[in-house]
Formats: structure tokens, C-alpha cells, sequence
């Protein structure tokens, strides 16, 4: 099969499209013939050797994926052939990736697409859908009436989670990089937009009101800033910025009653993502949610669509929103 794997991790030029042996499912493994994947900042820092993880050799990059299922292995009870399936969570602690011809998957990381949602939407919404609803449900327990500030709206995982918090009937504010990104923000149901290059934040802030919910998708986090605009019993969420350095103001944060609560996806057991996948399906399948996809390339281009990711992220270059996905 055709696959896009590295042998040694170091830059996107690493990165070979070939041919690899076809994988067989092993007990309670699903076979996937891909359709689409996504491309996420994670994969290229797993790539680059940034993110510490067993990783096969030759390893097949890559976390998200849509496709139909092949064959089934022993044990298999949710699926069989034929089925539409998406999933994460590959790639890491052992697991080969997706960007294939075809992947095989632990049954309980794989849920079934709606009839009414496309490959390429399954794909794209995968990590960043999961990872949006973990952070207002799960962690800051968001509910109707709440005022949410997300930081990097038009994003993947900030896109998503603006139309999550409108969906419940949230407030939301949001930022993004340039006039079409704020423009794309307003049109997926955010309340506020500023330009943040541009714009004051805070005065923005202020104007909106005291914030339940604080989530920022990016990788800059101002805990700080974050705390000046709390409410009583906000909640901050921290699910990006690996290598950012934030000042505590510890005063300020006690005598408003915040929570500060941290997670990651990968650390998150099947069952607790197999709720929020289930919800996101009854969102897309009415339409209410839809990944924002900002280019579709060929997986044979999977060291472009590396560089462009980097470029994007570490870069800082705001050329892309949402999603990039490739198709086999």
C-alpha cells in the first residue's frame, strides 16, 4: 500500500511517500481503508521528535482519519465491512498512523460516521472536535447562559468550539489574525470577534463583560491576562503551549474562586472521548457543527502539508484556518 512515513524524525523533508506492507487487524483491531486525514500541529511536533513517544520504524505519521472498514479482526463486536468510520489517537505510544492506503485501529478508537457527514468533515473534526469538547464539557463544565473567551477561533480546535458553545446557548468571544479569519469567526456564531494583531484585547474584553470559561487554542498562553477577566468561579482551560512560560498572579486568581484545569487528549481513556464523539456526531449530523477545512491536498503532498502546518504554528505566518486534510 501507498503510505506517508518517516524512517528517522527530523524536518518535513523526512517524510517518504511509498510503499509499505498492507497491516491485517489483529484481535479487536478494525481495518480502514482510508478516505481522508487531517493534518494536526501534534503530528508534525511527533515527526520532529518534540513530543516524546514509542514510535515504529518505519512510522507512518499521522493521528486522524475517515475512511470505510475493510475486515475485522477476532473480538470485533461495534463494526463490520462496509461500515463508514472516523477516529485519533493513532500514532502514539506504539501505534502506527494514518496517512495510508490503510490503517488498522483499536475498535474503541473508532466511531461511526453520520450519513450525513462526509469523509473529509469526519476527518477534520477527529483530534480538534474531541479535544474542543473534553475542554468546555468535561473540564469547565460550560452550560447555557455561560460568557466563554476562546483564543484562536479560527483554528481547528477553536472553530469547533465556538459552534459547541453557541450550539448550548454559551456567550462567545473569540480572536483571530486577520479581517477574513474575524469574519469567519462571526459567521460559526461567536458573539465577539477581535482582530488581535490589530485590536485591544482587553478593552474588547471589558466591553463583553466577565468571562466563565477561558480556553486559548494557542500556543502563547497569558494566565495573567487570562484572570483580569474572570469571573467569580471561572474556569481557565490549558490544553496548548507546551513551551510557554506564564506569570501567576496567585492573589487575584484565589479571591475570584478560578479554576485552572489542565489536560491533553492523549491522556484521556477511549470511553471518556467515546462521549464527546457521540455528541459530536448528533451535532454534525443536524448541521450545528462543521470542522473548518483550509486545504485539501493529496497524501502523496504530505510533506507540503507538514511544512505548511509548521509554517502555520511555529511560524506564525496566519496563511491557513482550520484544517488541513489530504485524501489517498
Amino acid at each position: 500500500m501507498k503510505a506517508a512515513y518517516i524512517e528517522r524524525i527530523g524536518p518535513p523533508k523526512n517524510i517518504v511517500f511509498g510503499d509499505l506492507p498492507k497491516p491485517k487487524p489483529a484481535a479487536g483491531q478494525v481495518l480502514v481503508k482510508i478516505k481522508a486525514v487531517a493534518v494536526n500541529p501534534i503530528d508534525t511536533y511527533i515527526r520532529a521528535g518534540l513530543y516524546p513517544t514509542d514510535l515504529p520504524l518505519p512510522y507512518i505519521i499521522g493521528c486522524d482519519l475517515a475512511g470505510v472498514v475493510e475486515a475485522v479482526g477476532p473480538e470485533v463486536t461495534k463494526f463490520r465491512k462496509g461500515d463508514r468510520v472516523w477516529g485519533s489517537n493513532q500514532g502514539v505510544s506504539g501505534r502506527q498512523g494514518t496517512f495510508a492506503e490503510f490503517a488498522a485501529v483499536d475498535e474503541h478508537w473508532l466511531y461511526p460516521t453520520p450519513e450525513e457527514v462526509s469523509d473529509q468533515d469526519a476527518a477534520a473534526v477527529a483530534m480538534v472536535g474531541i479535544t474542543a469538547h473534553l475542554g468546555l464539557f468535561r473540564e469547565a463544565k460550560l452550560k447555557m447562559g455561560d460568557s466563554v473567551y476562546i483564543g484562536g477561533g479560527s483554528g481547528g480546535v477553536g472553530s469547533c468550539a465556538i459552534q459547541m458553545a453557541h450550539t448550548i446557548g454559551a456567550r462567545v468571544s473569540t480572536s483571530a489574525g486577520n479581517k477574513e479569519k474575524v469574519k469567519i469567526c462571526r459567521q460559526l456564531g461567536a458573539n465577539a470577534v477581535l482582530n488581535y494583531k490589530t485590536d485591544n484585547l482587553d478593552a474588547t474584553l471589558d466591553k463583553f463583560g466577565a468571562i466563565d470559561v477561558w480556553l486559548d487554542t494557542k500556543r502563547e498562553q497569558s494566565l495573567d491576562r487570562a484572570i483580569d477577566h474572570m469571573a467569580v468561579n471561572g474556569r481557565i482551560v490549558v490544553m496548548s503551549g507546551g513551551e510557554s512560560r506564564s506569570k501567576f498572579p496567585v492573589g487575584r486568581f484565589y479571591a475570584k474562586d478560578c479554576k485552572l484545569l489542565g489536560y491533553m487528549l492523549f491522556n484521556t481513556p477511549p470511553e471518556e472521548q467515546r462521549k464527546s464523539a457521540a455528541e459530536i456526531n448528533r451535532w454534525m449530523a443536524k448541521g450545528k457543527l462543521r470542522p473548518l477545512i483550509g486545504r485539501v491536498m493529496n497524501l502523496a503532498e504530505a510533506a507540503d502539508a507538514h511544512k505548511l502546518q509548521e509554517e502555520n504554528t511555529l511560524g506564525k505566518s496566519s496563511a491557513l484556518f482550520g484544517k488541513i486534510v489530504l485524501m489517498p
